[in-house]
Protein backbone atom coordinates (compact mmCIF):
# COMPACT_ATOMS: atom_id res chain seq x y z
CA UNK A 1 0.00 0.00 0.00
CA UNK A 2 2.52 2.63 -1.13
CA UNK A 3 0.83 5.97 -0.21
CA UNK A 4 3.42 7.31 -2.96
CA UNK A 5 2.37 5.47 -5.65
CA UNK A 6 0.76 7.61 -8.96
CA UNK A 7 0.20 4.50 -11.32
CA UNK A 8 -1.53 1.20 -10.85
CA UNK A 9 1.57 -1.00 -11.26
CA UNK A 10 3.44 0.77 -8.41
CA UNK A 11 1.46 -0.81 -5.46
CA UNK A 12 1.90 -4.13 -6.36
CA UNK A 13 1.38 -7.66 -8.51
CA UNK A 14 -0.86 -6.63 -11.13
CA UNK A 15 -2.85 -9.51 -12.66
CA UNK A 16 -4.54 -9.65 -15.20
CA UNK A 17 -7.56 -11.91 -16.23
CA UNK A 18 -6.31 -15.20 -15.70
CA UNK A 19 -7.39 -18.58 -15.03
CA UNK A 20 -7.07 -20.30 -11.33
CA UNK A 21 -8.78 -23.06 -12.66
CA UNK A 22 -8.52 -24.80 -15.98
CA UNK A 23 -10.33 -28.33 -16.81
CA UNK A 24 -10.24 -29.03 -13.16
CA UNK A 25 -6.48 -28.26 -12.26
CA UNK A 26 -5.45 -24.96 -10.16
CA UNK A 27 -2.51 -23.15 -11.62
CA UNK A 28 -0.54 -22.58 -8.80
CA UNK A 29 2.46 -22.65 -10.44
CA UNK A 30 1.25 -20.07 -13.28
CA UNK A 31 0.06 -17.77 -10.51
CA UNK A 32 3.12 -18.20 -8.05
CA UNK A 33 5.20 -17.76 -11.17
CA UNK A 34 3.32 -13.52 -11.07
CA UNK A 35 3.61 -13.62 -7.86
CA UNK A 36 7.03 -13.72 -7.53
CA UNK A 37 8.20 -12.25 -11.16
CA UNK A 38 6.33 -8.99 -11.19
CA UNK A 39 8.63 -5.49 -10.98
CA UNK A 40 7.33 -5.05 -7.77
CA UNK A 41 6.91 -8.77 -6.42
CA UNK A 42 4.96 -9.98 -3.94
CA UNK A 43 7.26 -10.88 -0.01
CA UNK A 44 5.20 -13.34 0.87
CA UNK A 45 3.63 -15.30 -2.18
CA UNK A 46 2.75 -18.12 0.18
CA UNK A 47 0.70 -16.44 2.05
CA UNK A 48 -0.77 -14.94 -0.85
CA UNK A 49 -1.70 -18.38 -2.65
CA UNK A 50 -3.26 -19.47 0.73
CA UNK A 51 -5.46 -16.16 0.58
CA UNK A 52 -6.58 -17.32 -3.32
CA UNK A 53 -6.87 -20.64 -2.46
CA UNK A 54 -9.25 -19.63 0.67
CA UNK A 55 -11.53 -17.40 -1.96
CA UNK A 56 -11.73 -20.44 -4.23
CA UNK A 57 -12.81 -23.14 -0.72
CA UNK A 58 -15.93 -20.23 -0.50
CA UNK A 59 -16.84 -20.13 -4.19
CA UNK A 60 -16.97 -23.81 -4.43
CA UNK A 61 -19.22 -23.67 -0.69
CA UNK A 62 -21.25 -21.66 -2.75
CA UNK A 63 -21.50 -23.85 -5.80
CA UNK A 64 -22.86 -26.55 -3.89
CA UNK A 65 -24.89 -24.35 -1.68
CA UNK A 66 -26.84 -23.38 -4.81
CA UNK A 67 -27.35 -27.05 -6.81
CA UNK A 68 -28.27 -28.65 -3.36
CA UNK A 69 -31.25 -25.78 -4.26
CA UNK A 70 -31.50 -26.98 -7.62
CA UNK A 71 -31.59 -30.69 -6.78
CA UNK A 72 -34.20 -30.30 -3.87
CA UNK A 73 -36.37 -27.42 -5.85
CA UNK A 74 -36.16 -27.46 -9.42
CA UNK A 75 -33.74 -25.04 -11.65
CA UNK A 76 -37.74 -23.34 -12.57
CA UNK A 77 -38.83 -22.70 -9.19
CA UNK A 78 -35.46 -21.53 -8.08
CA UNK A 79 -35.38 -18.76 -10.70
CA UNK A 80 -38.82 -17.92 -10.37
CA UNK A 81 -38.36 -17.20 -6.37
CA UNK A 82 -34.63 -15.41 -7.50
CA UNK A 83 -36.89 -13.24 -9.39
CA UNK A 84 -39.64 -12.55 -7.08
CA UNK A 85 -36.94 -11.56 -4.62
CA UNK A 86 -35.70 -8.53 -7.01
CA UNK A 87 -39.14 -7.55 -7.42
CA UNK A 88 -39.46 -7.74 -3.71
CA UNK A 89 -36.33 -5.35 -3.02
CA UNK A 90 -37.44 -2.45 -5.54
CA UNK A 91 -40.87 -2.39 -4.10
CA UNK A 92 -39.62 -2.64 -0.61
CA UNK A 93 -36.51 0.48 -1.58
CA UNK A 94 -39.74 2.30 -4.03
CA UNK A 95 -42.12 2.27 -0.58
CA UNK A 96 -39.36 3.42 1.64
CA UNK A 97 -38.24 6.56 -1.19
CA UNK A 98 -42.03 7.73 -2.18
CA UNK A 99 -41.72 10.28 0.30
CA UNK A 100 -38.83 12.08 -1.48
CA UNK A 101 -40.76 12.05 -4.74
CA UNK A 102 -39.73 15.62 -6.25
CA UNK A 103 -37.14 15.96 -4.33
CA UNK A 104 -33.56 16.81 -4.99
CA UNK A 105 -31.75 16.49 -2.15
CA UNK A 106 -27.67 17.10 -2.22
CA UNK A 107 -24.46 16.80 -0.15
CA UNK A 108 -20.72 17.53 -0.79
CA UNK A 109 -17.62 15.81 1.02
CA UNK A 110 -13.98 16.65 1.19
CA UNK A 111 -11.13 14.51 1.63
CA UNK A 112 -8.75 15.71 4.01
CA UNK A 113 -6.39 16.84 0.96
CA UNK A 114 -9.56 18.77 -0.56
CA UNK A 115 -10.59 16.06 -3.29
CA UNK A 116 -14.47 16.77 -3.23
CA UNK A 117 -17.36 14.88 -3.72
CA UNK A 118 -20.30 16.30 -5.45
CA UNK A 119 -23.44 14.61 -4.99
CA UNK A 120 -27.06 15.35 -6.28
CA UNK A 121 -30.06 12.79 -5.73
CA UNK A 122 -33.63 13.58 -8.01
CA UNK A 123 -36.71 11.67 -7.59
CA UNK A 124 -38.35 11.10 -10.13
CA UNK A 125 -41.36 8.70 -10.89
CA UNK A 126 -40.17 5.94 -12.34
CA UNK A 127 -36.20 6.50 -11.37
CA UNK A 128 -33.64 7.83 -8.98
CA UNK A 129 -31.19 9.62 -10.21
CA UNK A 130 -27.25 9.82 -8.15
CA UNK A 131 -25.59 12.42 -9.91
CA UNK A 132 -21.69 12.85 -9.10
CA UNK A 133 -21.05 15.81 -12.04
CA UNK A 134 -18.95 18.73 -10.06
CA UNK A 135 -16.77 15.35 -8.44
CA UNK A 136 -12.78 16.45 -8.44
CA UNK A 137 -10.71 15.05 -11.03
CA UNK A 138 -8.63 12.22 -10.87
CA UNK A 139 -6.44 11.59 -8.10
CA UNK A 140 -2.52 11.94 -7.88
CA UNK A 141 -1.67 9.18 -6.05
CA UNK A 142 -3.89 6.08 -4.70
CA UNK A 143 -7.19 7.75 -3.26
CA UNK A 144 -8.91 6.47 -7.01
CA UNK A 145 -12.20 4.69 -6.66
CA UNK A 146 -14.11 3.23 -9.78
CA UNK A 147 -17.28 2.92 -10.85
CA UNK A 148 -17.88 -0.75 -8.80
CA UNK A 149 -17.17 1.04 -5.79
CA UNK A 150 -19.58 3.71 -6.29
CA UNK A 151 -22.24 1.36 -6.85
CA UNK A 152 -21.37 -0.92 -3.88
CA UNK A 153 -21.33 2.25 -2.15
CA UNK A 154 -25.00 3.19 -3.42
CA UNK A 155 -26.16 -0.14 -3.36
CA UNK A 156 -25.14 -0.33 0.83
CA UNK A 157 -26.87 2.88 1.71
CA UNK A 158 -29.97 1.80 -0.49
CA UNK A 159 -30.08 -1.35 1.82
CA UNK A 160 -29.64 0.92 5.06
CA UNK A 161 -32.37 2.95 3.68
CA UNK A 162 -35.02 0.15 3.79
CA UNK A 163 -34.83 -0.94 7.03
CA UNK A 164 -35.10 -4.28 6.46
CA UNK A 165 -33.20 -7.39 6.21
CA UNK A 166 -33.01 -7.91 2.72
CA UNK A 167 -30.58 -10.17 0.98
CA UNK A 168 -27.83 -8.75 -1.47
CA UNK A 169 -29.68 -8.63 -4.30
CA UNK A 170 -29.78 -6.36 -8.04
CA UNK A 171 -33.29 -5.47 -7.07
CA UNK A 172 -32.54 -2.53 -5.30
CA UNK A 173 -31.00 -1.21 -8.15
CA UNK A 174 -33.69 -1.56 -10.36
CA UNK A 175 -34.72 2.20 -10.83
CA UNK A 176 -31.24 3.36 -9.95
CA UNK A 177 -29.62 5.71 -12.15
CA UNK A 178 -25.87 6.60 -11.36
CA UNK A 179 -24.28 9.87 -13.42
CA UNK A 180 -20.38 9.44 -12.93
CA UNK A 181 -18.38 11.90 -14.75
CA UNK A 182 -15.57 10.67 -16.17
CA UNK A 183 -12.01 11.22 -15.79
CA UNK A 184 -12.75 12.33 -11.67
CA UNK A 185 -11.64 9.79 -9.33
CA UNK A 186 -14.39 8.26 -8.97
CA UNK A 187 -14.24 7.02 -12.10
CA UNK A 188 -11.14 7.43 -13.49
CA UNK A 189 -9.60 5.93 -17.36
CA UNK A 190 -7.83 2.68 -17.20
CA UNK A 191 -6.30 1.43 -20.23
CA UNK A 192 -4.86 -2.22 -21.00
CA UNK A 193 -1.30 -0.88 -19.63
CA UNK A 194 -0.73 -1.18 -15.80
CA UNK A 195 1.81 1.92 -15.73
CA UNK A 196 -0.30 4.33 -17.03
CA UNK A 197 -3.21 3.48 -14.83
CA UNK A 198 -4.56 5.85 -12.07
CA UNK A 199 -3.15 3.93 -8.38
CA UNK A 200 -6.51 2.88 -6.44
CA UNK A 201 -5.50 1.19 -3.09
CA UNK A 202 -6.99 4.22 -1.24
CA UNK A 203 -9.71 4.32 -3.52
CA UNK A 204 -11.08 0.92 -2.20
CA UNK A 205 -10.65 1.47 1.52
CA UNK A 206 -11.29 5.10 2.18
CA UNK A 207 -12.91 6.62 -0.47
CA UNK A 208 -15.16 4.08 -0.53
CA UNK A 209 -16.00 5.02 3.63
CA UNK A 210 -16.40 8.78 2.47
CA UNK A 211 -18.95 8.20 -0.47
CA UNK A 212 -21.25 6.33 2.35
CA UNK A 213 -20.85 9.68 4.00
CA UNK A 214 -21.75 11.85 1.17
CA UNK A 215 -25.02 9.65 0.20
CA UNK A 216 -25.70 9.49 4.11
CA UNK A 217 -25.39 13.04 4.27
CA UNK A 218 -27.70 13.67 1.68
CA UNK A 219 -30.57 11.91 3.37
CA UNK A 220 -29.63 13.68 6.92
CA UNK A 221 -31.09 10.60 8.78
CA UNK A 222 -27.68 10.00 10.73
CA UNK A 223 -24.04 11.97 11.50
CA UNK A 224 -20.81 11.04 10.14
CA UNK A 225 -18.66 7.81 11.46
CA UNK A 226 -15.32 7.81 11.77
CA UNK A 227 -15.06 7.60 7.93
CA UNK A 228 -11.88 6.16 7.57
CA UNK A 229 -10.78 2.24 7.80
CA UNK A 230 -7.15 3.81 9.26
CA UNK A 231 -4.99 1.08 7.31
CA UNK A 232 -2.23 0.35 9.45
CA UNK A 233 1.31 -1.28 7.74
CA UNK A 234 4.29 -2.48 9.08
CA UNK A 235 7.50 -4.79 7.80
CA UNK A 236 10.47 -5.76 6.60
CA UNK A 237 12.22 -7.53 3.89
CA UNK A 238 10.98 -11.06 5.48
CA UNK A 239 7.42 -10.20 6.05
CA UNK A 240 4.08 -7.76 6.11
CA UNK A 241 1.39 -7.01 8.17
CA UNK A 242 -1.80 -5.04 7.50
CA UNK A 243 -4.29 -4.41 9.94
CA UNK A 244 -7.66 -1.79 10.02
CA UNK A 245 -8.48 -0.12 13.26
CA UNK A 246 -12.00 0.82 14.55
CA UNK A 247 -14.01 4.09 15.39
CA UNK A 248 -16.52 5.80 16.37
CA UNK A 249 -20.19 5.66 14.84
CA UNK A 250 -22.46 8.47 14.31
CA UNK A 251 -25.59 8.99 15.97
CA UNK A 252 -29.21 9.60 14.51
CA UNK A 253 -32.65 10.20 16.05
CA UNK A 254 -32.87 7.95 18.91
CA UNK A 255 -29.81 5.93 19.29
CA UNK A 256 -26.46 7.20 20.07
CA UNK A 257 -23.28 5.90 18.04
CA UNK A 258 -21.23 2.90 19.05
CA UNK A 259 -17.76 3.12 20.07
CA UNK A 260 -14.53 1.22 18.83
CA UNK A 261 -16.48 -0.23 15.93
CA UNK A 262 -15.88 -0.73 12.25
CA UNK A 263 -19.26 0.86 9.97
CA UNK A 264 -20.17 0.61 6.75
CA UNK A 265 -17.59 -0.84 3.89
CA UNK A 266 -15.18 -2.84 6.15
CA UNK A 267 -15.26 -6.17 6.76
CA UNK A 268 -12.51 -7.16 8.66
CA UNK A 269 -11.55 -7.99 12.64
CA UNK A 270 -8.38 -6.96 14.48
CA UNK A 271 -5.80 -9.30 15.20
CA UNK A 272 -5.77 -10.46 19.18
CA UNK A 273 -2.95 -9.29 21.06
CA UNK A 274 -1.51 -12.87 21.78
CA UNK A 275 -1.06 -13.55 18.75
CA UNK A 276 -0.19 -10.18 16.96
CA UNK A 277 3.20 -9.81 19.79
CA UNK A 278 3.61 -14.12 19.15
CA UNK A 279 4.25 -13.17 15.52
CA UNK A 280 5.23 -10.16 15.15
CA UNK A 281 8.43 -8.01 16.88
CA UNK A 282 5.92 -5.92 18.08
CA UNK A 283 4.36 -4.92 21.87
CA UNK A 284 0.93 -3.59 22.00
CA UNK A 285 1.52 -1.05 24.63
CA UNK A 286 -2.69 0.29 24.73
CA UNK A 287 -5.63 -0.84 23.10
CA UNK A 288 -8.35 1.34 24.59
CA UNK A 289 -11.43 3.67 23.93
CA UNK A 290 -10.54 7.33 23.03
CA UNK A 291 -13.35 8.74 25.79
CA UNK A 292 -15.16 11.48 24.24
CA UNK A 293 -13.74 11.88 20.95
CA UNK A 294 -17.65 11.22 19.52
CA UNK A 295 -19.29 14.48 18.81
CA UNK A 296 -22.00 15.72 21.64
CA UNK A 297 -25.83 16.32 20.78
CA UNK A 298 -28.89 14.96 22.24
CA UNK A 299 -27.89 11.66 20.76
CA UNK A 300 -23.80 11.70 21.03
CA UNK A 301 -21.07 10.11 18.34
CA UNK A 302 -19.23 7.16 19.49
CA UNK A 303 -15.71 7.34 20.23
CA UNK A 304 -13.00 6.08 18.65
CA UNK A 305 -10.08 4.47 19.40
CA UNK A 306 -6.33 4.56 20.75
CA UNK A 307 -3.92 1.74 19.82
CA UNK A 308 -0.28 2.07 20.71
CA UNK A 309 2.71 -0.01 19.12
CA UNK A 310 6.41 -0.45 20.06
CA UNK A 311 8.78 -1.63 17.64
CA UNK A 312 11.06 -4.48 18.57
CA UNK A 313 13.28 -4.45 15.28
CA UNK A 314 13.65 -1.37 13.12
CA UNK A 315 11.19 -1.46 9.89
CA UNK A 316 9.34 0.61 7.55
CA UNK A 317 5.33 1.70 8.47
CA UNK A 318 2.88 3.52 6.33
CA UNK A 319 -0.73 4.83 7.22
CA UNK A 320 -3.67 5.26 5.57
CA UNK A 321 -6.15 7.20 6.17
CA UNK A 322 -8.78 10.00 6.34
CA UNK A 323 -10.79 12.38 8.93
CA UNK A 324 -7.61 14.21 9.98
CA UNK A 325 -8.07 17.74 8.41
CA UNK A 326 -11.66 17.17 7.99
CA UNK A 327 -14.07 16.40 10.78
CA UNK A 328 -16.65 13.41 10.83
CA UNK A 329 -19.90 15.80 9.86
CA UNK A 330 -22.85 15.90 13.02
CA UNK A 331 -26.49 15.88 12.03
CA UNK A 332 -29.41 18.09 12.85
CA UNK A 333 -27.21 20.61 15.00
CA UNK A 334 -25.41 17.77 16.42
CA UNK A 335 -21.38 18.33 17.01
CA UNK A 336 -18.79 16.74 14.65
CA UNK A 337 -16.97 13.91 15.81
CA UNK A 338 -12.58 14.49 16.56
CA UNK A 339 -10.77 14.16 13.94
CA UNK A 340 -7.97 11.64 14.23
CA UNK A 341 -4.13 12.04 14.84
CA UNK A 342 -1.00 10.00 14.89
CA UNK A 343 2.61 10.68 16.08
CA UNK A 344 5.59 8.09 16.92
CA UNK A 345 7.24 8.27 20.27
CA UNK A 346 10.52 8.03 20.03
CA UNK A 347 12.92 6.48 22.53
CA UNK A 348 13.80 10.01 24.45
CA UNK A 349 9.75 10.59 25.29
CA UNK A 350 9.64 13.26 22.10
CA UNK A 351 6.44 13.07 20.35
CA UNK A 352 6.62 13.76 16.66
CA UNK A 353 2.88 14.27 14.62
CA UNK A 354 2.32 12.71 11.68
CA UNK A 355 -0.01 13.21 8.49
CA UNK A 356 -3.26 10.70 8.35
CA UNK A 357 -1.17 9.36 5.10
CA UNK A 358 2.26 8.42 5.29
CA UNK A 359 5.71 6.25 5.42
CA UNK A 360 8.05 6.25 8.33
CA UNK A 361 11.08 3.65 8.59
CA UNK A 362 11.29 3.64 12.99
CA UNK A 363 14.09 2.46 14.82
CA UNK A 364 13.96 -0.81 17.47
CA UNK A 365 12.01 1.01 21.00
CA UNK A 366 10.21 3.69 19.06
CA UNK A 367 6.08 3.95 19.04
CA UNK A 368 3.45 4.83 17.18
CA UNK A 369 0.06 5.91 18.68
CA UNK A 370 -2.94 5.85 16.75
CA UNK A 371 -5.96 7.68 17.75
CA UNK A 372 -9.30 6.95 15.32
CA UNK A 373 -12.18 9.64 14.89
CA UNK A 374 -15.09 10.03 16.55
CA UNK A 375 -18.33 9.53 15.09
CA UNK A 376 -20.48 13.01 15.06
CA UNK A 377 -23.25 13.64 17.22
CA UNK A 378 -27.36 14.24 16.44
CA UNK A 379 -29.82 17.06 17.21
CA UNK A 380 -29.30 19.82 19.97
Amino acid sequence: MPPDARFLAEEGVVIPPTYLLRKGKIQWQAIHQRLTEAAYPSRSPNENLADINAALASLRSGQQALQNLCRRFGRTKLHHYMAALKELSAAYLKNTLRPYHGQVLKATERLDDGHQIVLSIRFEADQIGFDFSGTSPVHPFNLNANISIVYSAVLYVLRLLCQREIPLNEGLMKHIRIVLPESSFLHPRFSDDPAKCPAVVGGNTEVSQRLVDTLLKAFGQVACSQGTMNNFLFGNEQFGYYETIGGGAGAGNDFHGRSAVHQHMTNTRITDPEELEFRYPILLRQFAIRRDSGGGGRWRGGDGLIRELEFRQAMEMTLISQHRREAPYGAAGGRPGQKGKQFIIRQDGTREPLDGIATQTLSAGERLRIETPGGGGFGE
